[in-house]
């Protein structure tokens, strides 16, 4: 039996016209009408018609990206395939809860809008940063950033995302002064990303009383498939732990290439990418260049995965 798992991307991700293919298919118009319904602003034609800097503030990208990941989910086990695992980088994680049958779509657009205006009151946008290092080992970035926040400056890693690529989160001076310090200790390049706060920071904590309070309003109910939770790069399926490890998740770094050698371990062959773009899709193929993945952002995308299923046994 072949091992299916789904992923979806987090912040970064998002761009004008995302979904819009797609949304024109019988049934999968009502995402983007019900995200507008439950977060009663027109959430589906800045994804549409932008602009492209007000999708990308914190509160609108991520019920954005989840609102395409579960719309592109849902349009993959309408043709049969379902997955053995979901796994989502950061925001992300939440679109695969609600893939894996965690909480209704309603619930998690709502909530993920309220996390992105609980971060962004923890760090109004201009005053974090993150910045993508690339080609440098983790001891090193490790130790560079421990001194500059020892300075006052706070900086920490944030995503380790697969060998020779770790984002840093932290405040706009200490990412800044990090950047420069990190290519003078050989990293290949520093690259500021497209985001509105330093998240999976410290600079975080804030923001995870207030998301705690929300986790508890709605209902959560154990997962029909396990998530690989980005905290602890596991499995899980129990729905109180997921709400724990939510609210860490703000403030911890996100474990995604072990969370990927995770699932190769668990015997996952094919992955999945749903939603714009193909950032994890790039990921994956960096950890481990022998696994299949496709990203599915189109129709087009759809149908090449839609028809390579039919031979998976």
């Amino acid at each position: 039996m072949t091992k299916v798992a789904f992923l979806f991307p987090g912040q970064g991700s998002q761009k004008v016209g995302m979904g819009t293919e797609l949304a024109a298919h019988e049934g999968s118009r009502e995402f983007f009408e019900s995200a507008d319904r439950v977060l009663e602003f027109n959430l589906s034609e800045l994804m549409e018609t932008g602009p492209q800097e007000e999708l990308t503030v914190t509160y609108n990208a991520q019920p954005a990206l989840l609102t395409v990941g579960a719309m592109i989910a849902d349009r993959l086990k309408q043709a049969g395939i379902q997955p053995s695992y979901t796994a989502g980088h950061s925001l992300g994680e939440y679109t695969a809860l609600y893939a894996s049958g965690a909480m209704t779509f309603e619930d998690a657009v709502k909530t993920v809008h309220q996390r992105g205006l609980f971060m962004n009151e923890a760090m109004p946008a201009g005053e974090g940063a993150m910045a993508a290092i690339l080609g440098l080992d983790k001891e090193t970035l490790t130790e560079v950033t421990q001194k500059i926040t020892a300075e006052g400056d706070l900086v920490q890693p944030a995503n380790l995302n697969c060998p020779g690529q770790i984002v840093i989160s932290g405040t706009k001076a200490g990412v800044d002064k990090a950047c420069v310090s990190l290519k003078e200790a050989g990293a290949k390049r520093a690259l500021m990303l497209d985001v509105s706060g330093p998240f999976h920071s410290e600079l975080m904590r804030p923001a995870a009383g207030e998301l705690g309070e929300v986790l508890e309003s709605i209902e959560m109910k154990d997962l029909d498939v396990p998530v690989i939770a980005n905290v602890t790069a596991n499995p899980v399926t129990s729905s109180n732990e997921v709400k724990e490890l939510l609210i860490e998740q703000l403030y911890s770094p996100v474990r995604w290439e072990e969370s990927v050698r995770q699932m190769l371990d668990l015997g996952v062959t094919q992955f999945i990418e749903c939603g714009p773009g193909k950032v994890l899709s790039g990921l994956v193929r960096k950890i481990d260049r022998s696994v299949t993945v496709w990203p599915v952002y189109d129709e087009e995308t759809l149908t090449a995965v839609v028809e390579a299923a039919k031979e998976w046994s």
